[in-house]
């Protein structure tokens, strides 16, 4: 099998080929969502305040447009608007030149799936904030299986690590899982790689571009995923660069395609422990491979079996996760329970309300500037004083304070005394509910399992 490039796919799937039509809701779309620095927030809050994208792009293309954007998701009670300047100028750019932007994708071999697709995946519709668009290389086919597991974990595997998810990987192709990961290095590459040489499916969920893949290190492993029938999506346009900003926002789509997230390695402050916490906000069984307490890269992994004993589930072995999946006879997840609400399939399996909230300002930081959101994490971590914030997101003073006073401008933040903290209007949800009610109490104080 030749690995040396991506498959090429029909760069008509999906794109248009001629000028584009300010009535071309699908286009107006996928321009609208190859915006770089304009989230799925920003999107939906978009929409909502013109009714259509091609309205938006209408907008973009008129003398001021950017100031225009920006004031439609202007809440009343913050004094700098949700969308970022950035964000806008590039919207207005976008929409100035699309025939440009579409022609970036179809030199990628990138084709556009849209949420009202017929093809979309029914799992990732039904979560909460799906992504509006999908640039995919590959297989649309790929995105949907009866049954389709995530296995994810930390760049630095220990070698035992690496072994139990390609044993893993493995024994989910052998059953006829769909095996969606990351593609980064580590435990999602062992996965990948598992899977591609057993003749299994997989999907990798990417940070960035389909143009900046990283690591490079992986771009054989990405042709090889497509050449055996699987796929490369990413919610971003491929001249996108990966950065510190766009890896989390994936998060929520490698559980989203997903019955259940395996997490092999994690340390304690591992992203693929933001995957797992997705899961559970969506319903999603959430597996944890104990590992070595002598390990640091299993510290995260067996903190959650400790704190969370009801909401998670130990990996005992690799033929006990087949049957806990229902994969153990070939039998699968039947499609009809893909997509499931935060309730959770099982009675007993509940998120806790901070894992809610937590996915819920990991959505908030998703569209706010790459600092600003490391801010907004410093705080939900714990954080409280200027020099705390600091310590924990790893940035000069200066820059904290000053990404503080734009979080207390978009209305984020509180700050009274030297000490800041979240702010209820940051938690309440497009519908004005705080998201870690969406539990109902009596549930979220089920007996454990």
């Amino acid at each position: 099998m030749d690995h040396s490039g991506f498959k090429a796919v029909d760069p008509s799937d999906g794109l248009p080929t001629g000028p584009v039509p300010l009535d071309d809701e699908r286009d107006a779309l996928v321009i609208l969502a190859a915006s770089e620095g304009v989230g799925p927030l920003t999107i939906e809050r978009l929409l909502e305040a013109f009714g259509s994208a091609t309205e938006v792009i209408r907008v973009a293309r008129r003398p001021g447009g950017a100031s225009v954007l920006q004031a439609a998701v202007r809440d009343p009670d913050a004094v700098r608007s949700r969308m970022t300047a950035p964000a806008a100028a590039a919207v207005v750019k976008s929409a100035s030149n699309p025939e440009s932007v579409l022609a970036s994708l179809r030199a990628a071999n990138v084709h556009a799936v849209i949420l009202d697709d017929p093809w979309y995946p029914n799992r990732l519709r039904l979560i909460e904030l799906p992504p509006r668009v999908l640039f995919v290389h590959g297989a649309d086919a790929a995105l949907e299986s009866a049954s389709a597991v995530a296995v994810v974990g930390t760049r630095r595997p220990t070698d035992l690590g690496r072994r139990t998810a390609d044993r893993i990987g493995a024994a989910l192709a052998r059953a006829g899982a769909l095996v969606v990961s990351g593609l980064a290095l580590g435990i999602d590459g062992a996965v990948h790689a598992a899977v591609v040489d057993t003749s299994g499916t997989t999907v990798a969920v990417i940070g960035g571009g389909h143009g900046r893949l990283a690591p490079t290190a992986h771009d054989r492993l990405a042709a090889a995923i497509v050449d055996g029938g699987g796929a490369v999506i990413s919610e971003h346009a491929p001249d996108v660069e990966p950065s510190r900003g766009t890896f989390p926002r994936r998060n929520r789509i490698i559980s989203g395609l997903a019955d259940a997230v395996v997490v092999v390695e994690a340390g304690p402050t591992s992203g693929a422990l933001l995957t797992a916490a997705w899961a559970l906000e969506q319903g999603r069984e959430c597996f944890l491979v104990p590992g070595s307490i002598d390990a640091p890269q299993s510290a995260g992994c067996l903190a959650w079996l400790r704190d969370y004993a009801g909401v998670t589930r130990i990996v005992a072995g690799v033929p006990q996760l087949l049957e806990d999946l229902g994969l153990a006879g070939g039998a699968a997840y039947p499609t009809e329970r893909a997509g499931s609400d935060a309730a959770g399939r099982h009675a007993g399996l509940r998120p806790p309300a901070h894992v809610v909230r937590g996915a819920h300002l990991e959505a908030l930081a998703l569209d706010l500037p790459i600092r600003e959101g490391m801010l907004l994490r410093a705080l939900a971590a714990g954080a409280t004083t200027a020099d705390e914030i600091a310590a924990v997101a790893d940035l000069p003073i200066g820059a904290v304070l000053a990404g503080l006073t734009g979080l207390e401008m978009r209305g984020l933040i509180d700050g009274a005394y030297g000490r800041y903290d979240i702010s209820r209007h940051a938690m309440l949800d497009s519908s004005g509910r705080e998201p870690a009610r969406r539990v109902p109490p009596e549930q979220r104080n089920a007996p454990a399992r």
